[in-house]
């Protein structure tokens, strides 16, 4: 229709009301009082009795422009206000739920492992537990022909929301990357990653973590908790492989003593040993020394200084490490279920104030003041909320620590200690240079207990 008032093609625009054009005040003065006089297109509003031909009858357009555009803004804000209100009782509002999960079929806003897209996690996580890397486990997958997750919606009839890049079907690291570091899969449901600027843009843009909608316990977990941490100490060591997909046992690990360079793997074809990567990276003007050290003479000494670690450990505590009960942890608790009751009901107090204004119950002003003190009181909850967090997170440590320290019991049964309990154990692993007199080289191991 634009584009044939643009061409002059006809001389009237027909309305019932002014809203049926648009509410957005920006296209009322871009089009009904900028481009139509300049095509000679006359614009009629029935209901609001808008016409540009009658004189004097432009600013009462432009007021129920602006009613229009309020209208609008308050209904996306009471759109916006249920939706939080979901996502804060962990009800899943998605399109389509991530890979490995389905909707409930007798509830949409509850979701359900899917057995075949699931079994697939399982074994992505199992695979970078093992030391594969992000790139090796999409090759294993391809090797194996599983469709990635696009393809794998498409085949069972679900409508993707964004093209397919390929019709092949291929899995990639970021694919991998994502999948590994979504916590979701431990059954704690997550929402509000990312949102639209405003009701009025298409734009959308990534929010901060602290603002995130995070509530846990609401579906099946398909990896347990254990298995997700140790696969997130992973992924922040960024380690490297050879070539290969697979990381050795002390990757990202072993740091230069004098520069603080992470080493770096190399070989001479029978033994494969671990240089200062600055020396390796520098060319002929070297920036630090080589503190090369062979491989598996340092596997061999950082497993022995851990089973003696683990070993001493129990023996000081009698081979039981029972946490003492946290009274604090325990009042930390229950105030975090009573502000989350507190917010709850804020958020119906504000759905019934905006129900309020509509219904003229109350007036403009108001409501403004009413709303204003309703959104301080929810923003310090919600500020109280996120520090309880904190400090429970810090009281789960001696927790932490005793469980890793029993599921070490049993690792250390294993004749090679397994690079999930190096990671768990050690902090890093400093290498000096070694001393060309006496043929000595100092390694520093740092613990995190």
């Amino acid at each position: 229709m634009i584009q044939a008032a643009k061409q002059k093609k006809f001389q009237i625009v027909l309305c019932k009301s002014q809203s049926r054009f648009t509410r957005d005040m920006e296209l009322v003065e871009k089009y009904i009082h900028g481009l139509f006089p300049i095509w000679g297109i006359r614009f009629i509003a029935v209901a609001d009795n808008a016409d540009t031909e009658v004189k004097g009858n432009k600013k009462a357009r432009q007021i129920n422009g602006l009613v229009n555009e309020w209208y609008l803004e308050d209904l996306s804000e009471n759109v916006r206000m249920v939706f939080d209100l979901k996502r804060r009782e962990g009800k899943y509002i998605g399109g389509f739920p991530i890979y490995g999960y389905q909707k409930d079929p007798a509830d949409k806003n509850h979701i359900i492992p899917d057995p075949e897209a699931a079994e697939v996690v399982r074994q992505i996580f199992q695979w970078s537990l093992e030391g594969h890397g992000r790139q090796n486990i999409a090759y294993l997958l391809n090797q194996q022909g599983v469709p990635n997750p696009t393809q794998y919606k498409m085949g069972r009839g679900w409508t993707c929301n964004h093209p397919v890049k390929n019709d092949f079907g291929l899995w990639n690291k970021t694919t991998i990357w994502r999948i590994l570091r979504n916590e979701m899969y431990t059954g704690v449901m997550i929402q509000g990653r990312r949102k639209k600027v405003s009701y009025k843009s298409k734009v959308i843009i990534d929010t901060p973590e602290d603002q995130w909608y995070r509530v846990e316990g609401t579906h099946e977990a398909i990896i347990d908790r254990a298995t997700f941490e140790t696969v997130q100490r992973r992924l922040r060591l960024r380690t490297k492989t050879d070539g290969s997909g697979e990381a050795h046992l002390l990757s990202g690990l072993v740091k230069c003593a004098d520069c603080g360079s992470t080493m770096s793997k190399c070989s001479n074809g029978k033994q494969s040993y671990l240089r200062c990567k600055l020396y390796a990276d520098s060319g002929q003007n070297k920036l630090c020394s080589r503190h090369s050290v062979r491989l598996d003479q340092l596997i061999d000494l950082v497993s022995e200084r851990i089973r003696y670690y683990v070993q001493t450990y129990y023996e000081l505590d009698a081979g039981d490490i029972q946490p003492q009960k946290d009274t604090r942890r325990e009042a930390l608790k229950q105030e975090r279920k009573s502000i989350a009751v507190q917010l709850e009901k804020r958020s119906q107090a504000l759905k019934t104030l905006y129900l309020d204004k509509v219904a003229g119950v109350i007036s403009e002003g108001q409501f403004v003041e009413l709303n204003e003190s309703f959104l301080n009181e929810k923003s310090r909850l919600e500020q109280r909320l996120g520090k309880i967090g904190e400090e429970l997170e810090n009281r789960e440590q001696p927790q932490q620590q005793a469980d890793l320290m029993k599921k070490a019991q049993e690792l250390l049964k294993l004749e090679t200690v397994p690079r999930e309990l190096i990671v768990g154990l050690i902090d890093c692993i400093e290498i000096g240079e070694r001393n060309p007199d006496t043929g000595q080289q100092e390694v520093k191991v740092s613990w995190k207990f």
